[in-house]
């Protein structure tokens, strides 16, 4: 389970620079970015907030996504 005070702070890598990069924890398996659309997956509790996994998901709808993320998605 992540906990609540490191979903409070993350934010997304790639818009964080020049925005609020806000993100949605969606079903306990997903950060889904409110402004770029990536989506980082959360792997044995841990969130992979790696750009390049973030693009791989930005153009899968949100209810798409597997739930639990599947270890691949690290990938």
């Amino acid at each position: 389970m992540v906990s609540k005070d490191l979903i409070e702070i993350l934010r997304c890598p790639n818009c964080v620079q020049e925005s609020e990069g806000e993100l949605e924890f969606y079903k306990e398996a997903w950060f889904i970015c409110k402004e770029c659309g990536r989506k980082y997956p959360v792997i044995d509790d841990i969130p992979v907030m790696l750009i390049e996994v973030g693009d791989k998901f930005i153009n899968t709808a949100k209810d798409k996504l597997e739930v639990p993320a599947p270890a691949s998605a690290a990938e």
